[in-house]
């Protein structure tokens, strides 16, 4: 019943063909919905058939941001930290540069 479904929505927005052009064409909303519940069909029934399965992932999603956020913000504190340090001990900062994207960036001692 689920195929016969979705092969009646496909004939009824019908992908569009290629148009020679570079890229695939662009298609509408409902034909690529349809394409997703085909490609995924095993999801959707397991979000059917199984009541313990969350309508979305939001919960996972939001576990995850907070440590994420404060990954990224360590990141940015610690490189910082490490530019600073080069400049307070005088170095070319277009050299230092220059080694980084080479893979021996310069380590600024903190003594």
């Amino acid at each position: 019943m689920y195929d016969a479904i979705l092969a009646q929505a496909q004939t009824e927005n019908p992908i569009e063909p290629a148009t020679g052009k570079r890229g695939r064409p662009k298609q509408s909303k409902a034909t690529n919905l349809i394409g997703r519940l085909r490609n995924y069909s095993d999801d959707v029934w397991r979000f059917m058939t199984q009541p313990n399965v969350p309508f979305t992932n939001n919960l996972a999603e939001q576990t995850m941001r907070m440590p994420k956020v404060k990954q990224k913000g360590l990141g940015l504190l610690s490189n910082t930290a490490r530019c600073q340090g080069l400049l307070k001990q005088g170095a070319n900062i277009f050299e230092s540069l220059v080694a980084a994207f080479k893979g021996a960036p310069p380590q600024p001692s903190f003594a």
